[in-house]
């Protein structure tokens, strides 16, 4: 992930949020065939110090992804969208991508049996609690587990991660105001969640640009962004 200093993310909470809204996540492993990557849903572990994660995946993906023998990058990817350099006026410019991104790292433990009934229990309520009539896990345990048995649960322990916000914050206020709104109410491109992103960053309104990367509107580098890198953001050891 590139390192621009105005969109770096180093702030464990703001990943935790990232994590609590975009549960479907890629996990990449480095094996010893070559890269696999596979995608599942994870749920935070709120009651653990730092961040900690847990899912699930299919037999035999544990071992194709050889879960628990080394580390693994798993992708949580947030809002993102196609930013049209007709939205930036007059002056010349060239297209861009928003996004909220993180890359979490670390080697996966594997769960017992009953912990994996547990937090495959609790990812169903998740997401069921929220419709009139939740069917859940325990709702028809005899079933529940002879299909849980063919999954293979783990929990991740983040013990590095690098994450990025790119929502325009190189703009100057008119364009990042143009920007917000065509993401809300456009035609073409509207994305509501990618503006509710850039509002969080910028304001209710934007309130002026940060040009702490040197990037300029009419910077042709747009669409790959700046040079400058950063050390990798490392959550303290416990």
């Amino acid at each position: 992930m590139r390192h621009t200093p105005s969109y770096i993310v180093t702030d464990p909470d703001e990943v935790k949020r990232l994590i609590r809204g975009n549960a479907w996540a890629t996990i990449v492993s480095n094996t010893a065939k070559g890269l696999v990557a596979s995608h599942y849903p994870v749920i935070l572990e709120e009651d653990r110090e730092g961040i900690s994660i847990v899912s699930h995946v299919g037999r035999p993906d544990d071992r194709a992804l050889e879960l628990g023998q080394h580390e693994v990058m798993v992708i949580i990817q947030g809002p993102h969208g196609y930013v049209s350099p007709s939205w930036y006026g007059d002056k010349p410019a060239v297209p861009t991508w928003n996004h909220v991104t993180a890359h979490l790292y670390g080697v996966p433990e594997i769960l017992s049996d009953e912990e994996n009934w547990r937090v495959l229990s609790e990812l169903v309520s998740h997401f069921e609690h929220k419709l009139p009539e939740p069917k859940l896990l325990e709702d028809n345990e005899e079933y529940g587990r002879r299909i849980v048995s063919g999954t293979v649960g783990f929990r991740m322990l983040v013990t590095r991660f690098e994450a990025r916000s790119k929502l325009s914050q190189d703009k100057p206020a008119d364009v990042v105001d143009n920007v917000m709104t065509e993401l809300e109410h456009g035609a073409n491109y509207a994305h509501p969640d990618l503006a509710a992103e850039m509002h969080r960053v910028h304001g209710g309104a934007a309130n002026g640009a940060n040009t702490g990367s040197g990037n300029s509107g009419s910077n042709p580098a747009e669409a790959t962004d700046a040079t400058a890198t950063t050390d990798t953001p490392r959550i303290p050891e416990s």
